[in-house]
């Protein structure tokens, strides 16, 4: 019985498809026509699969801000709104709606009025985009001369026009586990070379980070389990899965390598947790290079290789972990969730998931001051590194590149242009003496609302994505 639950589910979704057939008809099918999602939850993958050019944006009751789906609309500049209780009540397909992404809220049935203060704040929201696109050629350089590469996180193929259009230096995260696992079949070692391949060509001269396949939690499995896990987020997923899976990571790792022929590439392991999985991981990428120059094969053995710290243990010997690796990446989100035991995909707790607290910012700098003594780089690919308050508070600690969604780099672009380095150093050293995440965020506040007022607003919101959807009567 517990293995039919989903065929169960299913089952459900489609008779409450149609139960209702009126509006069936009428739905309008022109590829321009727009509409506005609203579901009790929507997965990952389902966000992954959501269709541009018919859903201006979308509305869950379900999640929080910090959940893997939220994630991914920002990433991908879909206004989202989560978390809304009884967002399905009193709505009928094609009533009219605001998704106001600033605010959160999901406005049905608007006034007049009401809709025309919105076209016109969205008119606005454009103007000053468009103003931030110009700054596409520029580098990210605090105003006396400290530089930050600013790279975008992507999970396809097709967001590489977003990362052009952004004037992001190429892609600091590579999310491959969509690739990977959304057909029935993981691709091969041929498919996945050929895919690295193009996007490491279309990335040059700038570097493209494959994240290794990143599976578990709130993310895609990565295979069916006979039963489910009871705490996902610390189980079988990240680093752990692809050590047990041998066969399947090697293939990955293969692909990579071949891939570093048509371009820079470099690979992390996500969710490391002590010294231990790093070198069992480089010992199968060792492999991997003997087999390939076995084979005749094309490949680039000095790709870069990094570890991705989003646990409190991999924070805490960073310094040990820094003698094996190229660089850091410091995936915040998982990073807050397991440091101050908050769930961030439970609303109930989201409060409670504070990337300002004592605890994270310490271990950040622990993280950072690890790299500097083994002369390696330290990135940031989490949500924290497209936060406008707490930008000034990472660029003081010394991080040397952000990661954020391509919709969101002219924003971080033009934020970090107007920071003072000094002052950003000053602000992290108030901010490491700090017990409290309130006075942390106050300081962080003071330094970027006069740095950059007018992007805060931009920047902002209660939602997923900071942005307006208006859908037409």
């Amino acid at each position: 019985m517990r293995d039919r639950t989903t065929d169960i589910e299913d089952v459900c979704q489609r008779v409450l498809r149609n139960f209702d057939t009126e509006h069936e008809e009428t739905a309008p099918d022109e590829p321009d026509h727009l509409h506005i999602l609203v579901a009790y939850d929507l997965s990952p993958s389902a966000t992954a699969a959501i269709n541009q050019h018919q859903v201006l944006g979308f509305a869950t009751e379900q999640g929080s801000v910090t959940s893997h789906t939220a994630i991914l609309a920002r990433s991908l500049g879909i206004p989202a709104v989560v978390g809304l209780r009884n967002a399905l009540f009193n709505l009928h397909a094609l009533d009219s709606c605001i998704l106001d992404g600033y605010e959160g809220k999901l406005i049905s049935n608007p006034t007049p009025e009401t809709a025309a203060r919105y076209r016109e704040l969205e008119e606005g929201h454009q103007r000053r985009r468009a103003e931030l696109d110009k700054l596409r050629d520029l580098k990210a350089i605090t105003t006396d001369g400290h530089p930050i590469i600013l790279s975008a996180n992507i999970k396809s193929e097709e967001e590489l026009d977003l990362v052009d259009r952004s004037g992001a230096e190429g892609v600091g995260l590579f999310r491959t586990e969509f690739f990977l696992l959304e057909k029935e079949e993981c691709p091969d070692e041929e498919e996945q070379a050929a895919l690295y391949s193009r996007v490491a060509r279309r990335v040059e001269p700038s570097e493209v980070i494959f994240r290794t396949l990143d599976a578990g939690g709130d993310k895609l499995p990565g295979e069916p389990l006979s039963e489910p896990e009871p705490n996902p987020f610390l189980g079988w997923r990240g680093i752990r899965f692809s050590l047990d899976r041998k066969d399947l990571f090697k293939e990955q790792l293969r692909a990579i390598l071949r891939a570093g022929s048509a371009g820079r590439v470099g690979l992390m392991f996500p969710l490391i947790s002590g010294i231990g999985e790093v070198r069992q991981a480089k010992s199968l990428l060792a492999e991997c290079v003997a087999e390939l120059a076995a084979r005749g094969v094309e490949f680039n053995q000095d790709i870069a290789v990094g570890a991705m710290i989003e646990v409190p243990s991999a924070a805490m010997i960073a310094s040990d972990i820094a003698s094996e690796v190229d660089f850091f990446s410091i995936g915040t989100n998982d990073l807050v969730q397991y440091t101050v035991a908050v769930d961030r995909v439970n609303p109930r707790v989201a409060k409670l998931y504070r990337s300002a607290h004592p605890g994270i910012v310490r271990l950040i700098k622990m993280v950072i001051d690890g790299a500097s003594q083994h002369h390696i780089w330290t990135g940031v690919c989490g949500e924290m590194a497209s936060d406008l308050i707490l930008l000034p508070l990472l660029v003081g600690l010394g991080v040397d590149e952000l990661s954020v969604g391509a919709p969101l780099a002219p924003l971080v672009k033009q934020a970090v242009r107007l920071l003072d380095f000094e002052e950003c150093s000053t602000l992290a050293n108030q901010c490491l003496q700090a017990a409290e995440t309130k006075k942390i965020v106050q300081l962080c506040s003071k330094v970027a609302t006069a740095a950059y007022p007018e992007l805060i607003q931009e920047g902002s919101g209660g939602a997923s994505a900071p942005s307006f959807a208006v859908h037409p009567s």
